[in-house]
């Protein structure tokens, strides 16, 4: 199952563990446990510090396994076979337990410290979900920093059963305590939000003087905008803090990437990879898996204030927070998020295999859903407002050209219809005459654009009616020393390439106001050797005169 390949760099891995790891499988018979103890076994023959054991534990099935670290409990879980994109959160928990450090900020690394209740997550997630791991690796670390806290990776394809019976529809999902935690497109700084509402005593306020060093640039965002200015402004020798909810930002749901010049092909989570391992190689401050929840304006200096409380006191603010995904604005849509609504055909096209779907856009995101879609589901429904699909041809042409994928264009989708909870439809409106139809549908999947995510600098920067942070050539926005870059702002074509070169711009621009900034210094010290050099010039004319009127009294 494992090659060669895998098999050496898990030898070079595990040549730094401190600690011996057991994996322990709940006893049971299953017909896919022979293929989970051999993948556990491969796993432990690396190291002499990994083994493999069979004993009743307690666990959800066969097919479960938890990590003992020195012959403790690490809080940590699987049930099914975390290969796919969850192999990573099996390994990172194997070298997390056995000594190597979370990589969680100490922030949030407090707050989860601080936490004294029981907490038990449930992680359902698809292997084939990119966003999952995140939130998998996440609870892993929140379960190794405080031993009340346990977490349980779920391979939703192998527990059918208790998806139907939660009504599960979507992934990541979260329930803490037999209770829904977090549902849908979740990420690990949602994650924490949550539980800062949940346990607000846990947060301990850190004073920025203390914490943090006073910053040269603080760039909100970790998008190709914002590590390109990160990197940038670390390039010239500045002090660089970057803030982010995750690394990579709405380049992660994307799977494929041909147009980045120079790079033929890639994929979203490679370009992740690459610009983190970019990132890596500056002396670069990350908080990560944190939210800005306001921006104050001093006058030459700004201060950041982060939802975990805490402050920091910087010369110049870079906002590259991105946008999200546009939501409809229709009955039923927020009603039936997770549970036949869906925004990532990646995360949960899986759950609609053999079934009939519909996607709602037709710019690229919504004819490249419809194209991964139709080669899992029964049929796809294309819906697009305008006359004409907006997307690149060569996608239209693709897409045309598919046999279940049927295109409707010049419709209205009015509401997502349901039953018993679950999407069953979609009524839209034929716009040429106003015919009102239905279509019998399993799963709804939403690719109409974007929405900036400017909300936390509302009324401290100029911004359009759509949330756009206004911007000049230089990245320049109305107040003096923040600057914006990327999908966030005014600027067009909302592509990676140009984010990058914004970021880049917007870098640049703040290293051009901070030397004004060291300008102004300069010319308070000239001032005031002005002033000085004038008092003393005045001191000994007076001086001067005194000792003429004395000598010529004397003489």
């Amino acid at each position: 199952m494992l090659t060669k390949e895998i098999l050496d760099a898990l030898r070079s891995y595990a040549g730094g563990m401190h600690k011996s790891i057991t994996f322990v499988v709940q006893t049971g018979i299953h017909n896919k446990r022979e293929e989970l103890l051999d993948f556990l076994t491969q796993i432990a023959s690396v190291s002499d510090k990994l083994s493999v054991v069979e004993r009743e534990a307690s666990l959800r099935s066969p097919m479960s396994f938890a990590l003992e670290a020195d012959g403790e409990p690490t809080g940590i879980e699987f049930s099914g076979i975390p290969g796919g994109h969850e192999f990573n959160s099996l390994i990172l928990a194997m070298l997390q337990s056995s000594g190597t450090p979370a990589k969680l900020d100490s922030s949030v690394q407090t707050l989860v410290g601080n936490i004294n209740e029981k907490l038990r997550f449930e992680v359902f997630i698809s292997l084939s979900c990119h966003n999952c791991p995140d939130v998998v690796q996440t609870l892993n670390q929140f379960a190794l920093l405080n031993d009340k806290i346990s977490s349980e990776m779920i391979d939703g394809g192998l527990f059918q059963n208790t998806l139907e019976e939660l009504d599960i529809q979507g992934v990541p999902c979260v329930y803490l305590n037999g209770e829904l935690f977090a549902n849908g497109k979740v990420d690990p700084a949602q994650l924490v939000d949550k539980l800062i509402g949940k346990y607000p005593d846990a947060v301990k306020t850190e004073a920025s003087s203390d914490a943090h060093p006073e910053q040269d640039v603080t760039v909100v965002g970790g998008g190709p905008a914002g590590v390109s200015a990160a990197i940038y402004s670390a390039r010239k020798g500045l002090k660089v803090t970057l803030i982010a909810d995750w690394v990579g930002g709405q380049v992660k749901d994307t799977i494929g990437i041909e147009n980045l010049i120079s790079v033929t092909k890639t994929t979203g989570p490679e370009l992740v990879s690459a610009l983190q391992a970019h990132m890596n190689d500056y002396e670069i401050t990350l908080k990560h898996h944190i939210r800005v929840s306001e921006i104050a304006d001093l006058g030459k200096r700004k201060e950041v204030r982060l939802s975990t409380g805490e402050k920091i006191l910087t010369k110049t603010v870079i906002i590259a927070t991105g946008a999200r995904w546009r939501e409809l604005g229709i009955p039923g849509e927020k009603e039936y998020t997770g549970n036949g609504v869906a925004y990532c055909p990646h995360c949960d096209g899986p759950f609609f295999k053999g079934k009939d779907v519909a996607v709602i856009g037709g710019g690229n995101s919504g004819v490249e859903a419809a194209l991964d879609l139709a080669g899992i589901v029964k049929s796809v429904n294309l819906y697009e407002f305008m006359p004409e699909l907006k997307a690149d041809q060569v996608l239209i042409n693709k897409a045309e050209s598919t046999a279940n994928i049927s295109i409707y264009k010049n419709v209205a989708v009015k509401e997502v219809l349901a039953t018993n909870g679950k999407v069953s439809g979609l009524a839209f409106e034929d716009r040429a005459t106003s015919k009102l139809q239905k279509a019998e549908l399993s799963g709804v999947f939403v690719q109409i654009g974007l929405v900036p995510n400017s909300q936390f600098v509302k009324g401290l920067v100029e911004t359009t009616s759509s949330g756009e942070i206004r911007v000049n050539e230089k990245c320049q926005t109305s107040v003096p020393g923040i600057y914006a870059c990327g999908d966030v702002t005014t600027v067009p074509y909302k592509q990676i390439v140009i984010a990058m070169g914004e970021g880049s711009k917007a870098s640049l621009s703040a290293f051009e106001y901070l030397l004004t900034l060291s300008d102004d210094r300069i010319d308070q010290q000239a001032a005031a050797l002005v002033a000085f050099t004038t008092a003393a010039q005045t001191v000994f004319a007076r001086r001067s005169g005194a000792l003429q009127t004395a000598s010529a009294l004397y003489l």
